[in-house]
């Protein structure tokens, strides 16, 4: 009898039958390698490889004739909305280097590893843990005065359009999917983009012709200037909020960027509508060029999302206004942005590279580490019990004067046994804060940009904790 794998199987009370490796006691399925050998795939980082097949892997991943087939289309470039660590650099350089790095990926026999320099919240967490208490309580206090200072002027906006009768009132086919608390987050969303003049309600569409001599220039335009005849969802999923937006608003026209595959998708819906033209795009919001989408030449459009997770909203501020953006001209003189609706979430995942407004965050003296600790915070918003709002505890900040009081007692205990010890309350006003700040650098970028901006929150923390909602239209359309 040959030798065999030395890996005890409990389950059937023996060894494992397969022959050992050459040198080693295990076979290939149970032969113990570190967990640090395994890196992300570089084409599809939701899943991991050996660094030592990612050679042969790179060339058989199922996304690689995905990938190929991608960097042919003419609205693909690289890394083009990725934003740099280091803002006084060329853009030209930083998309020059990336590019050429994925096309070495392809075709170079060099192992690579480290592509992603995302910092993961194991790494943030780390990091805070690592912190002397005197730094910790600093950052404390310099988040609650920045929060004091520019976080002021939020306000409750929960809408319910009465364009969105049908799906509030379960009018709608019984075959689409229905969910409360996201219908009503997807008709809030939408009742603020009407309310901010981006949308108008299929009744006010309804125009009572008048005699021609009666008929002036000025009314005509302002009727063409409240239309728009497209809509580019970024990080679609599903679509439904393209679903109740083309139920309730009529619209003509549709962009679905997603870069994922899901099933059971409105698209199928969407399609039996004779009026409405739909094109969904399978790529990374970091990849896409929206000026070199055929169909969107030269029409106007409002770009929104529900829910763009992370980084996944400052992407889609640069798809639609970096590249655009052009000293010598009015914004989008060329690019046709008409406004922007974005319902931002799980700031957790922010980095420091995408972010929109580092300069906003350098100014309020708020270091790259720091940021880190502030996205790491805001997974403590969503950790506590929304039965009841957290904005009282966080406008008085008594929760955080007791955290400071906890960090001045504990002084030697260290910072990880002053954050197990912080009530769940305490911990969730925190986190709350700092998602205040990151947005509020985001609204503040857009206005820069030239546009009229508002940051809301459009459903209460007991719907969603994830109710923040940045809009904005172009000075074009004031």
């Amino acid at each position: 009898m040959g030798r065999r794998c030395k890996f005890w199987l409990p389950k059937k009370n023996r060894f494992c039958a397969n022959a050992p490796l050459k040198e080693s006691l295990f076979c290939g399925n149970h032969n113990p390698r570190p967990v640090e050998q395994r890196i992300p795939c570089p084409l599809d980082p939701s899943h991991t490889v050996l660094q030592e097949n990612l050679e042969a892997h790179v060339k058989r991943c199922p996304l690689l004739k995905q990938v190929q087939s991608l960097k042919l289309q003419p609205f693909y470039k690289r890394g083009i909305n990725a934003g740099r660590d280091e803002e006084d650099k060329e853009d030209e350089e930083a998309e020059e280097s990336t590019s050429k790095e994925f096309d070495n990926l392809l075709s170079s026999n060099k192992l690579l590893s480290g592509l992603s320099d995302n910092i993961t919240s194991n790494m943030k967490r780390n990091a805070v843990y690592s912190m002397s208490t005197p730094a910790f309580t600093v950052l404390i206090r310099k988040i609650k005065s920045i929060h004091g200072l520019m976080c002021s002027d939020i306000q409750d906006s929960c809408k319910m359009p009465e364009a969105c009768g049908i799906w509030i009132k379960k009018e709608i086919d019984r075959k689409l999917p229905f969910q409360e608390k996201h219908v009503l987050q997807q008709a809030s969303i939408l009742g603020n983009i009407s309310e901010f003049g981006l949308l108008e309600s299929p009744a006010a569409k309804v125009v009572v012709p008048e005699p021609r001599e009666h008929l002036s220039c000025d009314k005509s335009s302002s009727r063409k200037d409240n239309e728009v005849p497209a809509v580019v969802e970024f990080g679609a999923g599903r679509a439904y909020l393209t679903q109740m937006l083309a139920d309730c608003y009529g619209i003509k026209k549709v962009v679905l960027v997603e870069r994922k595959s899901y099933k059971l998708k409105a698209d199928r819906s969407l399609r039996q509508k004779e009026s409405l033209s739909l094109e969904r795009l399978r790529i990374d919001i970091e990849d896409l060029d929206l000026n070199a989408v055929e169909s969107l030449k030269g029409i106007p459009y409002l770009a929104i999302g529900k829910h763009l997770c992370g980084p996944a909203t400052d992407l889609t501020l640069r798809c639609c206004l970096s590249n655009q953006h052009n000293e010598d001209k009015a914004i989008n003189s060329s690019g046709h942005l008409r406004g922007l609706a974005i319902a931002t979430c799980c700031h957790h995942l922010c980095q420091w590279k995408h972010y929109i407004n580092k300069r906003y965050l350098s100014n309020l003296g708020i270091t790259k580490e720091e940021f880190h600790a502030i996205t790491w915070f805001t997974s403590w918003a969503v950790d506590a019990d929304h039965g009841s709002d957290l904005s009282d505890a966080v406008d008085r900040g008594l929760h955080l004067c007791s955290i400071e009081e906890d960090c001045s007692v504990d002084a030697y205990s260290g910072v990880e046994e002053i954050v197990r010890k912080m009530e769940a309350l305490e911990r969730a006003a925190l986190g709350l804060m700092c998602k205040e700040i990151i947005d509020m650098g985001r609204k503040i970028w857009m206005k820069e940009k030239g546009l009229e901006t508002r940051l809301v929150k459009y459903v209460p923390s007991t719907i969603s904790p994830e109710n923040h909602l940045l809009v904005a239209k172009c000075s074009n359309h004031l």
